[in-house]
């Protein structure tokens, strides 16, 4: 979410070289009808226990992609890999991206006043967290 400039192939690679072969993150590709809809990935950086999710949708996903993204994703994080939390951030101007974390249960737990610098003008970063016992209560309702 931070980057403003095209993405090369070679930086892609670079990055995916490092990133799959590191125990600390999961790669997900969410998948529609056998077709990629979208990408996920859990870093757990502070703990095993603690991880930070970014999502991208695919831009020809349908509506109500995200939703079923998020939640898949969220299941695999508690479910499989025994989070106790996610963590997630999006950028103050960013109103859909903080709509969707609203609507999975997570809660903001702060705002990073003029964090980010994307060329021109500062940005708030709003972060978010949601912990296991909140996504278990929610998923009974």
């Amino acid at each position: 979410m931070y980057t403003t400039h095209e993405i090369r192939l070679e930086e892609h690679r670079k990055w995916f070289s490092g990133a799959s072969v590191n125990p600390e993150i999961d790669l997900l590709i969410f998948e529609r009808e056998e077709k990629p809809q979208g990408f996920v990935n859990l870093t757990r950086t502070r703990c095993n226990l603690v991880a930070d999710w970014g999502f991208y949708l695919a831009p020809d996903a349908k509506k109500g992609t995200g939703r079923e993204l998020g939640i898949s994703a969220l299941n695999f994080a508690f479910e499989q890999l025994g989070l106790h939390k996610v963590c997630g951030q999006a950028l103050g101007f960013n109103e859909r991206s903080i709509a969707f974390h609203q609507r999975l249960g997570f809660l903001q737990e702060g705002c990073f006043r003029d964090q980010h610098y994307d060329g021109e003008r500062f940005h708030d970063v709003v972060c978010f967290g949601l912990l296991k016992s909140e996504w278990q209560a929610q998923s009974k309702d």
